[in-house]
């Protein structure tokens, strides 16, 4: 499935995320104990990421000289 078929709302694991939107597994990893990555919802023990919280991190990351 492409990024643009998914709904904002939805809820991706981190392999969802690998996946679909390229980013590897061991930044999203360390993203998370720096704080520098894209926002994550936990329940309980786990990891989730929303896809518009993704997509938002990912328009932040453009650099404009």
């Amino acid at each position: 499935m492409s990024s643009n078929q998914l709904d904002n709302d939805r809820l991706l694991t981190r392999s969802d995320v690998v996946e679909i939107f390229a980013i590897p597994r061991r930044y999203l990893e360390l993203a998370v104990s720096r704080g520098d990555g894209p926002p994550i919802i936990r329940i309980g023990r786990l990891v989730r990421y929303r896809v518009s919280d993704i997509r938002a991190w990912i328009a932040d990351q453009e650099w404009k000289p």
